[in-house]
């Protein structure tokens, strides 16, 4: 029997884990929250966020999953612990994943990671890349998040924010570092764009693919090959917007979209 996998986010962005997954593991099922009524999980406090993902990780469990994804960088940063005792199932996070590819590749034992603020000032990357010895440079993107929901992937207003925040850490206290880490499941929409941007010799690490092949390396891989599996989306708010905005870091359009409230 294929995998079921349940994977959770606070909105859209974990839909490129998601579409990492699919790519890896076609033929398992998938089940994707994405907790869109609370989002976004970066001004809420610790307990809060905590809160949320432990009733939504529940939710999944109960219809039946047998592993759980937390692709939300604040919710992994946050709350991982939490998640973790609070369900039976395996679950995986997005930071150790990222970080684990990154001290694998990186030569000068040194890395930039480019994350929200919510997530720098978790500095759960750098607690994650110290433990394998490496040096990290984090760096907060703010806009980087509302310039890809309005679909600005390739705009050159984009482009110039991404120069700015570049430029601005890999010239000043970065200078040797090798690789840039993507430390929001947002930002694997705009890789080609900060891959112009950033200097040639630095490597993109994209936590969402890092992540899936975590997940291929703890499932039996043969068991997610074949047909491709069934889908289902729940969302806890604007099951439209989850449609039109979703399909954009899904890579296809999202057929079935279920309106969910876990705080009944």
């Amino acid at each position: 029997m294929p995998p079921v996998i349940g994977v959770f986010d606070s909105g859209f962005g974990g839909l490129t884990v998601l579409r990492e997954l699919r790519q890896a593991l076609p033929a398992a099922d998938y089940l994707y929250f994405g907790d869109t009524a609370h989002l976004p999980y970066g001004a809420k406090s610790v307990r809060t966020v905590a809160k949320y993902a432990i009733s939504a990780a529940h939710f999944l469990e109960e219809h039946g999953i047998e592993m759980l994804v937390v692709a939300c960088n604040t919710a992994t940063a946050l709350a991982f612990e939490d998640i973790r005792s609070a369900v039976k199932v395996p679950v995986v996070g997005v930071i150790e994943p990222g970080a684990e590819r990154a001290a694998a590749i990186s030569k000068t034992r040194k890395v930039v990671v480019a994350a929200t603020e919510a997530t720098v000032a978790s500095h759960a990357y750098q607690r994650a890349l110290e433990q394998r010895g490496m040096q990290a440079t984090e760096k907060a993107c703010p806009l980087f998040v509302p310039l890809v929901e309005e679909g600005w992937v390739e705009h050159r207003v984009t482009e110039e924010v991404a120069h700015i925040y570049m430029d601005e850490v890999f010239q000043d206290g970065a200078r040797d570092a090798d690789v840039l880490v993507l430390g929001c499941t947002h930002y694997p929409l705009i890789r080609p764009l900060l891959r112009r941007v950033v200097p040639q010799s630095v490597e993109i690490v994209d936590s969402a693919e890092s992540t899936a092949a975590k997940v291929v390396e703890l499932l039996d891989a043969d068991r997610g090959q074949g047909a491709p599996g069934d889908l289902r989306c729940y969302a806890t708010d604007s099951v439209e917007k989850f449609r039109r905005l979703g399909s954009k870091f899904l890579g296809c359009p999202i057929q079935k979209i279920e309106l969910v409230d876990i705080e009944k």
